[in-house]
């Protein structure tokens, strides 16, 4: 299949490209892949980054870059598929505006389609929503982290354990097991205790207990 290439009102080529970003591997691309695709732009046309964590690393954006030319035009679903903060996005939206010479489509807000209105009072009024929506974009993801953080609080009040399953050394947990064979603990009141998963009881069982075969396994 043949790249797509399309002229503008000046009689010039451009090339269009998508980019996608999802914060985690576990979120699905899908969506904002079939959105641009539905534009016409080449599914080859179309980078895929996916981070997880505080790992901002975006390889597929950065071999993007080196793909866009001169009045190319980028589609992307929102403006904070761009950055981390205000001030990232704000950068990018300049960087490749101003330096790439490219224009930029923002699907879910079409007053950023910087292909309209090329004069000096359109540019205004592009850069004052991009702005202003550059910020709440920061905004909501601030409030999305205090939330987390105001719900992890409180789970770990009441009782609520975080993290990787503990680790427990064999004769910590075959004294500690004594207390589930004197009816003391249920298995509940030992994973409870001891901090540990379901799984994690079960395989203690199945390493140290059939190992030593000092004690019968209990549901």
């Amino acid at each position: 299949m043949e790249t797509l290439i399309i002229h503008n009102t000046y009689g010039g080529k451009f090339m269009q490209y998508g980019y996608v970003r999802v914060s985690s591997r576990t979120q699905n691309e899908s969506r904002q892949v079939a959105e641009l695709l539905q534009r016409g732009i080449p599914h080859k046309n179309i980078f895929i980054d996916k981070q997880s964590g505080k790992d901002f690393e975006r390889p597929q954006y950065k071999r993007l870059l080196k793909k866009l030319k001169t009045d190319d035009v980028l589609f992307v679903k929102s403006i904070d598929r761009f950055g981390r903060n205000y001030q990232e996005i704000l950068e990018q939206w300049k960087y490749l505006t101003k330096d790439k010479k490219i224009d930029i489509v923002i699907l879910d807000m079409p007053l950023l389609d910087t292909r309209q209105d090329k004069d000096l009072l359109g540019e205004m009024l592009s850069d004052i929503v991009l702005q202003v929506l550059s910020y709440v974009a920061q905004t909501q993801r601030e409030s999305i982290k205090r939330s987390q953080a105001e719900g992890i609080r409180l789970a770990k009040k009441r009782g609520t354990k975080f993290g990787r399953p503990r680790a427990l050394q064999e004769n910590e947990f075959l004294e500690l097991y004594k207390k589930v064979e004197s009816g003391e603990w249920d298995k509940k009141m030992f994973c409870q205790k001891t901090g540990i998963s379901t799984g994690t009881y079960y395989a203690c069982i199945n390493r140290y207990l059939h190992k030593t075969k000092k004690i019968q396994r209990k549901a």
